[in-house]
């Protein structure tokens, strides 16, 4: 059996279905159970649990061969870091009070880095916790930036004409579409061809930069000349903390930013078929980015 927490998100779904279609027996968790009906009814067993009790989520990982754990997104949290910690905590307790064997976690790109990464320090923090476990067999994806990270310039492109952001515009970035992470987390579950502790890279189809983002964007939508700015952090914060973001947050995702542009932040592995998944930024921008960014305009 398998058990998969977050398992409405964007990766956790797609690992679950995948298992399923296998024909494996699959826990999935959330907070809420109603959420999880879709994956029962394709014959998944939900478990409702918060990721920060770990008595709960001890019991969820009772008799699992393998198990997928992440941090999930709380973008509203005043002190996101501890809000993580509390996560990496429990999921750590919980994996060796149900004598957990094996599991694959949802890492980052900079999660080798101890500080100065913002939300990525606590990956780095969470895979410390996990690769302390004694006895125990984890692989960590550190994954490149999601590309469904750019479907926030939706709004940008229909107030302001262009897209901003605060990355240098030429920067190349290892960009990945979630479901591609998903795919491989499955593969890692059934195979389990790892062993002690493990860090993988995932990079996407290709390096990107933002103008090159753009000017693929701008074709899909009849906007040619759609262009990308690097905005100022002065610029950035207000507009973030207006769109619901905490400013905890905000300065955490504007150092992960910064930790990008300077180098500090990058990939340690060199660009291979192993770390190489194949959904390419063409792809996303027609089959995900398009249809949204006409949704918007349809009711603008």
């Amino acid at each position: 059996m398998y058990v998969i927490t977050g398992a409405t998100g964007n990766v956790g779904s797609v690992i679950a279905r995948t298992l399923l279609a296998k024909g494996q027996k699959v826990r999935t968790i959330a907070r809420n159970v109603d959420r999880l009906q879709a994956l029962a009814a394709d014959g998944a067993e939900p478990f409702a649990c918060e990721l920060t009790d770990a008595a709960a989520l001890a019991k969820a990982f009772a008799g699992a061969s393998g198990v997928y754990v992440m941090i999930p997104p709380n973008l509203q949290t005043q002190d996101y870091r501890a809000w993580q910690d509390r996560v990496s905590d429990a999921t750590a307790t919980a994996i060796e009070r149900a004598g957990v064997a094996n599991a694959v976690s949802l890492s980052s790109v900079g999660a080798d880095k101890p500080e100065g990464t913002g939300p990525v320090v606590g990956l780095y923090r969470l895979e410390q916790k996990l690769n302390r476990i004694s006895g125990f067999n984890v692989l960590h994806l550190r994954a490149g930036y999601f590309m469904e990270n750019t479907l926030a310039q939706i709004g940008v492109i229909r107030t302001m004409g262009i897209m901003a952001g605060p990355l240098r515009p030429n920067l190349g970035i290892a960009m990945i579409v979630t479901r591609d992470i998903g795919d491989a987390a499955a593969a890692a579950l059934l195979k389990l061809d790892f062993s002690g502790r493990q860090a993988r890279e995932l990079l996407g189809q290709r390096d990107l930069s933002m103008t090159e983002a753009a000017a693929i964007i701008g074709n899909a939508i009849g906007k040619p000349e759609l262009t990308y700015a690097m905005a100022p952090d002065e610029q950035l914060r207000p507009a973030l903390m207006q769109a619901g973001l905490s400013e905890n947050m905000v300065n955490l995702l504007l150092e992960m930013s910064a930790a990008m542009n300077s180098g500090h932040m990058r990939p340690l592995e060199p660009r291979s078929p192993q770390n190489t998944t194949p959904t390419s930024y063409e792809t996303f921008v027609a089959e995900e980015f398009v249809p949204r960014y006409r949704g918007a305009a349809g009711t603008a």
